[in-house]
C-alpha cells in the first residue's frame, strides 16, 4: 500500500501552523497571548444581519439543502454591490457565483481550470491559497513580485518568453495579503491588455477592497472595459462586514470561468446554509455604516500600532490598506529569520505574529501583523516587545 500521497508530497509543512500551535499551547498554560497572527476580526456583524440570520433560521423550511451557486437574491445583491461601488454591471445568472469564502472559491476554480503541469504565475510573497490552491490541482507555480512596479512587468515578460509550457493563469491580489500593496486603475488597464495579448486568464482576489486608508477607493479589475473577457474576481464578506466565520464570498466576471467554477462546485457542495445566505443579502442590501466603521477602526489601530511599536524600538511602515502590516524585522535581528523571530516574540513577549516566510521565500525578513486587537492591547503588545528588544540589547537607535 502506497502511503506517499501525490498531493501531500507537493505541500511542505505550513510554517505558520507551527507558530499557531505554540500560541495554542501557551494559552492552554494560562498565558495572556496578544494574538496579532491570524486575520480574525474581533467585531461582530451588524445587528440587522444577525437578526435576519435568526429570523430565517426559525423557519421550518429553511434547513434543507441550499443552492450551490447561491440563492438568486444573494447573487442579485452582489451584482448590486458591484454596480454601486464600481459602476460595473453583472448578470447575476451567468457572471456571479457564491462561494464559501474566497479560499474555497479559489481552490474550486483551480480544480476546474488547471491540468497537471499547467504553469500559473502567482505573487511571492502571497496568501498561501494563491499558490497552493493551484499546486493541489497539479499546477507548477512561477513566482512574480508582489510589488506592482517596473520589476513586476519585466518578470511577466520573462515568464512568457522563457517558460514551457507558457503560463495560462496569473493571480493578482490588491490590496495585498500579506504586503498591503495597492494599485490604481491604470495598473489593471495595463494588466487586461497584457492578458489579452498573451492569452492568459487573470484571477483577482479583492478580499480587502473596503479597507483602504489613503487616496482613492480601491479599484476592481472589472472596471476596465473588456476585463470580463479575461478575468474573474473574488471578494469576501469576512473583513468588510466582520463575517469571517460565516464563510461568505463571491466570484464574478468571465462567463466561461464562472460556469466552470459553478460546475465543479455543484459536485462538491450544496451551498452555504440558506439563513446565512439570506443574512448576507441583508448585509449587502441594507445600511452600509459598518463599512466605514470598520475602515476607521482599522485605520486607528494602524496609527496606534505604528506609533507604539516605533517607540518600542521597532519601526513599521504604515500599511495603506488591508488589516495587516508587513513589518521588516528589526535590523539588529534580521539574521534571526522570520520564523525564529516569531517564535521568540511569542515566548518572550507573549505577542503572536505570522512569519513572513510562510507566505513565500520572498517573505523572509518580514512578519505579518494583524490589527485585530483593540488599541489598549496593541499598546500592551508594544510594551512587551520593548522589554523583549531591550533584553537583547536592541533599542530605538539600534532598531
Amino acid at each position: 500500500m502506497n502511503d506517499q500521497f501525490y498531493r501531500m508530497k507537493r505541500m511542505p509543512p505550513y510554517v505558520i501552523a507551527e507558530v499557531n500551535a505554540m500560541r495554542h499551547a501557551a494559552r492552554l498554560e494560562g498565558q495572556d497571548i496578544i494574538d496579532l497572527g491570524m486575520g480574525n476580526p474581533d467585531q461582530p456583524p451588524p445587528q440587522h444581519v444577525i437578526d435576519k440570520l435568526c429570523e430565517v433560521a426559525a423557519k421550518p423550511d429553511a434547513h434543507g439543502y441550499s443552492q450551490s451557486k447561491g440563492i438568486p437574491g444573494l447573487r442579485r445583491a452582489q451584482a448590486g454591490y458591484y454596480a454601486r461601488r464600481f459602476g460595473v454591471e453583472l448578470d447575476p445568472e451567468s457572471e456571479v457565483v457564491v462561494t464559501m469564502g474566497s479560499k474555497e472559491g479559489l481552490s474550486s476554480l483551480a480544480t476546474a481550470i488547471i491540468a497537471p503541469g499547467d504553469v500559473v504565475l502567482a505573487p511571492n510573497p502571497s496568501y498561501p491559497i494563491h499558490t497552493f490552491g493551484f499546486i493541489i490541482a497539479g499546477a507548477t507555480i512561477r513566482s512574480v513580485p508582489a510589488t506592482p512596479d517596473a520589476r513586476y512587468w519585466e518578470s511577466l515578460e520573462r515568464a512568457m518568453n522563457y517558460t514551457v509550457p507558457r503560463p495560462s493563469v496569473l493571480v493578482v491580489s490588491y490590496p495585498s495579503n500579506p504586503t498591503a500593496e495597492v494599485v490604481d486603475l491604470a495598473f489593471y488597464e495595463r494588466l487586461v491588455a497584457w492578458a489579452k495579448e498573451n492569452q492568459v486568464w487573470v484571477v483577482s482576489d479583492l478580499a480587502y477592497s473596503e479597507l483602504y486608508y489613503e487616496g482613492e477607493p480601491t479599484p476592481s479589475i472589472m472596471q476596465v472595459p473588456g476585463a470580463k473577457d479575461v478575468a474573474i474576481e473574488f471578494t469576501s464578506m469576512s473583513k468588510t462586514y466582520s463575517m469571517a466565520g460565516w464563510r461568505m464570498g463571491f466570484a464574478v466576471g468571465n462567463r466561461k470561468l464562472i460556469a466552470a467554477l459553478t460546475r465543479v462546485k455543484s459536485y462538491l457542495d450544496y451551498g452555504a446554509f440558506t439563513p446565512i445566505q439570506a443574512a448576507a443579502c441583508a448585509a449587502l442590501n441594507g445600511p452600509q455604516d459598518i463599512v466605514e466603521t470598520n475602515r476607521e477602526l482599522y485605520r486607528k489601530r494602524r496609527d496606534v500600532m505604528v506609533e507604539a511599536f516605533g517607540r518600542a524600538g521597532w519601526d513599521i511602515p504604515p500599511p495603506r490598506a488591508s488589516m495587516f502590516a508587513w513589518a521588516p524585522l528589526p535590523p539588529a535581528l534580521k539574521a534571526m529569520g522570520s520564523l525564529e523571530f516569531s517564535k521568540q516574540l511569542l515566548t518572550q513577549a507573549q505577542v503572536a505574529v505570522a512569519p513572513g516566510v510562510g507566505y513565500g521565500e520572498d517573505g523572509e525578513g518580514f512578519v505579518r501583523i494583524a490589527m485585530v486587537e483593540n488599541e489598549q492591547r496593541l499598546r500592551q503588545a508594544a510594551r512587551n516587545i520593548k522589554r523583549y528588544l531591550q533584553s537583547l540589547g536592541v533599542n530605538s537607535s539600534a532598531a
